[in-house]
């Protein structure tokens, strides 16, 4: 047989098969992927929380997010759980996160913050680690530790004991007033009446020497009469006396060189400006009948006023006479006017509960009036430098003050503290700190509640409490027992 016909016919044959094998099994198509099935949903921020369908969570703003099987992020014991499917785990109580150490017998909404309550199971191993608070610590009041994790979660911020010297900034509001050391009045001495009056209003400015009044009066008029009789009687004893005579009774020293030059006796006696200034009081009118003790004026200088100020009875220890300060005015945009402090009223406000103080300012532009308002910043003494802390890390119960302590390894130790003056975001520490400590200075609530601190707080007290009265309701009784609504979460009430 021919060689090329044999092989013709193979390769015939195998083109045939090929295409008895294509049209008999079709193309081919990849292998379909079976997609993968979550084995729960949960909250990230609460991941020990399981759900069997998606949704949004009940804890926070945020869609839950799916676990598989093969997720690098899921722990072991999630995949083992996945394989094995094993039977569903019963709850040991149900609780309020924001209220760890309240349980409860079945699931529902908190009594307490408008959430569902989180159930705990035996081997909740996240629970176990967020809080793992030892029985010894809780006993003695003891430090505590949390899972880093959570303290992240919660955002804890730390602070440093730090020593520093406090100068308090105080503002102040006042007022500018007369300088009353440099008020003047004048008052008539003998009775008669107003013959001549230069000045007819208050606020009128004077002038130091100035004309401001003559009063008529009969009796200045003998005495001195009696003046002229004793010069001409050349009796020096009797020329002293009628001359204090006269000046008892008002008469300047010029009008008394006068009477005695010219020989005259004048009905009238002349009141003179005693400053320059202005009429702050007017006693009397033209040609009005005055009797001795009568305040014919009283003039007020300007030269230099009193910022009258006021500030709380806290910051008052700050406050020295000599302090410098600073005043400026709304009237006077821009304008700073310097002055120190001259004097600190012995009495505290009743109703306001302010300290009193006085600053002198020079006024010689006269810019300065009397009535207006001014805005003070007070530059107090500088303080001996102490232990200081941010005032955010102290949580004040009322009774006492209490910081938390913490170290490298995420625990924490809630200690009692004394307290000085506060100054800004600043406060000092009198005792139960040392320097270069950390302190929790936000977050330290969230601890509490995280790590239900109740009973490490409360034996920080002296004081031992007392037992409960026979009938009386404990804690354990009333789910609402020991709990302060947590509007704020100021610590737990001693």
């Amino acid at each position: 047989m021919n060689p090329s016909r044999i092989l013709t016919g193979v390769a015939l044959l195998a083109i045939a098969l090929s295409a008895a094998w294509w049209f008999t099994r079709g193309p081919s198509t990849p292998p379909v992927v079976a997609e993968r099935q979550p084995l729960y949903w949960y909250d990230p921020m609460v991941p020990d929380q399981k759900f069997d369908k998606p949704g949004k969570s009940p804890f926070m703003d945020m869609q839950l997010v799916p676990k598989y099987a093969d997720d690098e992020a899921a722990p072991a014991a999630t995949a083992a759980e996945a394989a094995a499917t094993p039977a569903e785990r019963e709850p040991l109580y149900w609780y309020d996160p924001m209220v760890p150490d309240q349980k409860f017998d079945k699931p529902g909404k908190s009594p307490f913050m408008d959430m569902q309550l989180v159930p705990k199971y035996a081997d909740d191993e996240a629970a176990a680690a967020s809080v793992a608070v030892s029985e010894a610590a809780a006993a003695t009041g003891d430090s505590f530790r949390i899972d880093p994790r959570v303290v992240q979660n919660l955002g804890v911020r730390l602070a440093t004991v730090e020593r520093r010297a406090l100068s308090q900034q105080v503002q102040a509001a006042g007022a500018i007033a007369v300088d009353e050391h440099g008020i003047e009045a004048q008052q008539v001495r003998v009775a008669g009446w107003v013959e001549k009056l230069n000045v007819r209003a208050v606020g009128d400015p004077v002038t130091r020497g100035q004309l401001l009044a003559s009063i008529n009066t009969p009796e200045l008029f003998a005495a001195q009469s009696e003046f002229l009789l004793a010069l001409r009687s050349g009796d020096a004893a009797l020329k002293d006396a009628a001359r204090t005579r006269l000046a008892l009774f008002g008469v300047g020293e010029a009008q008394i060189a006068r009477i005695a030059t010219t020989g005259v006796a004048e009905r009238r006696v002349d009141y003179f400006a005693p400053r320059d200034g202005y009429v702050m009081e007017l006693g009397v009118r033209q040609g009005a009948m005055v009797s001795p003790g009568m305040t014919l004026f009283q003039i007020a200088g300007l030269d230099r006023v009193w910022l009258n100020a006021e500030v709380p009875e806290a910051q008052g220890a700050w406050i020295q006479p000599g302090d410098a300060a600073q005043a400026s005015l709304s009237a006077l945009p821009g304008e700073r006017f310097d002055g120190t402090v001259e004097y600190l009223y012995p009495e505290v406000g009743g109703s306001t509960r302010t300290l009193r103080l006085r600053i002198a300012l020079d006024n010689r532009s006269r810019r300065l009036r009397p009535g207006l308002y001014a805005s003070v910043q007070l530059a107090g003494a500088a303080r001996a430098p102490a232990l200081t802390v941010p005032t955010e890390a102290v949580i004040r119960t009322g009774t006492r003050s209490v910081v938390l302590i913490a170290d490298e390894s995420s625990r924490f130790t809630p200690v009692l503290v004394r307290l000085g003056a506060e100054v800004g975001d600043r406060i000092e520490v009198l005792d139960g700190l040392s320097d270069g400590q950390q302190v929790v200075a936000s977050g330290q609530f969230l601890i509490d509640s995280e790590a239900s601190l109740r009973g490490a707080l409360d034996r920080l007290s002296a004081v031992a409490p007392e037992a409960p009265a026979a009938g009386a309701t404990t804690d354990a009784d009333d789910p609402h027992a020991g709990h302060d609504g947590h509007a704020g979460h100021q610590g737990h009430a001693p």
